[in-house]
């Protein structure tokens, strides 16, 4: 089953359920489903890597309005935004954590010979591509320069 027909499924539950936060969840993810389903050059269906994209963007844009509510004092808001990002987080790979992170890293800085901070582009480019979804692009970047240093 793919992301938007389990999203269409999900939809279905939540209204029948009543839940309002997970229905505005699942509706904002189905909304950009179909944005990038419809863009010039977009091709038959979105690929695997394509749906881990657009949920990634998503926890993403709401992480970043959850912090400045958070010092705005706007409670009431925060929490919308928490709710969201639980249900988009639900659809996502298993995060790694920060052993699991550095683990895969030392292997891609051995795999491209990576040395010092000089090589920090290439370690990046292949972090980036191989841990999508599985970890914040932050996080990467942070355990990649500490690793290098």
């Amino acid at each position: 089953m793919s992301l938007k027909q389990q999203i269409d499924a999900d939809i279905k539950q939540a209204m029948l359920a009543k839940d309002q936060d997970r229905l505005r969840a699942l509706r904002a993810i189905k909304s950009m489903i179909l944005l990038e389903e419809t863009k010039e050059g977009a091709g038959d269906g979105l690929k695997p890597e394509d749906e881990t994209r657009i949920l990634t963007k998503a926890v993403k844009q709401r992480k970043d309005s959850a912090d400045i509510y958070r010092q705005q004092g706007r409670e009431d808001l925060l929490r919308t935004e928490e709710a969201e990002i639980a249900v988009i987080e639900k659809y996502l790979p298993k995060q790694l954590s920060d052993d699991e992170l550095k683990a895969r890293l030392q292997d891609i800085i051995a795999r491209v010979g990576a040395t010092g901070p000089a090589d920090m582009g290439k370690v990046m480019g292949v972090a980036t591509k191989e841990l999508a979804g599985q970890a914040d692009g932050k996080a990467i970047s942070g355990a990649v320069k500490q690793l290098l240093a």
